[in-house]
């Protein structure tokens, strides 16, 4: 009877025990965890507190991002017998780089089973008159069919002046954005040639004929003639920007100072959305109006690029010389 008595009582004292613990732990769980309240049936809206945080800008952009791939799942899809290009433009963009691009645009635009293009860009810039042949070129296309241009890590100065010519830009939240601007490289080798005992003899037919060259330095009215190009050059990539972007000119101007922004801080300016590449396939897909399009992925050379004479360039000056 005595060891009855104990055991009701080791009972009762172990089911008090357990609704005090889970009462505890109901009550801590009410306290700490947040009431997240969708904005309808399968969006939600996240908010962050401290907008100078870039990381945490970064992840939400990425939470949002995978937010937005789960809805598209969600869906219903429908086959489409549409096909989608994706053309990388890797590395510094040079004579190679357009001779590869440029004719695969041409031949996307003239292709009727390809129904948009995703221009996958991961470059620093390069030359100017081969950004300037791509950009072109994608401007054409676009009129033709949609266009988007994604980056993952680096779509900087010519890299970025290909992407404004697409009908939008998606970007993972940290890859570097902009580097609006243009740079011309002069090396003056002159002392380095005399030390040396080098004699360079130059027949020309005019006084700027070797105008850049580096025997010698450039005289004022050569700079002046140059910084007039470099300006030139200059205002063509801010009007680029300012009709792709659809910005004015004076808002441009307020990112054309040669630096790079993470694409998270720039989100809705510099680029349309934050996301990776299967957001950017998503965001494709919605403007040409399918799902599930085929992918064609073309193959485009990686220059091996470096610079050891004088040009006109939109670069980023980090990447010179590599």
């Amino acid at each position: 009877m005595k060891n009855d008595v104990w055991k009701y009582l080791s009972f009762m004292l172990a089911l008090v025990l357990s609704v005090f613990v889970m009462s505890t732990v109901l009550l801590y769980l009410q306290v700490q965890t947040p009431v997240y309240q969708p904005c309808n049936e399968t969006h939600f809206v996240i908010t962050v507190n401290s907008t100078n945080d870039t990381f945490l800008k970064a992840r939400v952009a990425e939470l949002e991002a995978a937010i937005r791939a789960v809805e598209m799942e969600r869906k219903t899809v429908n086959a489409s017998n549409t096909t989608i290009a994706v053309v990388p433009i890797f590395g510094i963009i040079d004579e190679e780089t357009a001779l590869n691009v440029v004719p695969t645009l041409e031949k996307i635009a003239k292709d009727g089973s390809i129904g948009g293009v995703l221009l996958w860009i991961e470059s620093p810039g390069g030359d100017v008159g081969p950004v300037r042949d791509i950009y072109n070129e994608v401007i054409a296309l676009k009129a033709l069919k949609p266009v988007v241009a994604y980056t993952g890590g680096l779509a900087a100065s010519g890299g970025y002046y290909i992407a404004v010519g697409s009908d939008e830009i998606v970007a993972d939240p940290l890859a570097e954005v902009g580097s609006i601007g243009v740079l011309y490289v002069h090396y003056n080798y002159a002392k380095n040639y005399a030390m040396n005992g080098i004699n360079v003899t130059v027949f020309r037919t005019g006084k700027h004929k070797d105008m850049g060259a580096e025997w010698r330095a450039l005289t004022p009215d050569e700079k002046r003639i140059i910084s007039e190009m470099i300006d030139t050059y200059f205002n063509a990539f801010l009007q680029a920007v300012s009709m792709g972007r659809n910005m004015t000119m004076n808002e441009t101007r307020k990112y054309a100072n040669g630096l790079t922004w993470f694409a998270v801080n720039v989100n809705g300016t510099l680029v349309d959305r934050t996301g990776n590449f299967k957001t950017a396939l998503a965001e494709l897909e919605r403007l040409m109006g399918v799902r599930s399009a085929e992918i064609k992925v073309f193959q485009s050379p990686v220059s091996s690029y470096s610079i050891g004479t004088f040009g006109y360039m939109y670069i980023d000056p980090r990447y010179l010389g590599r």
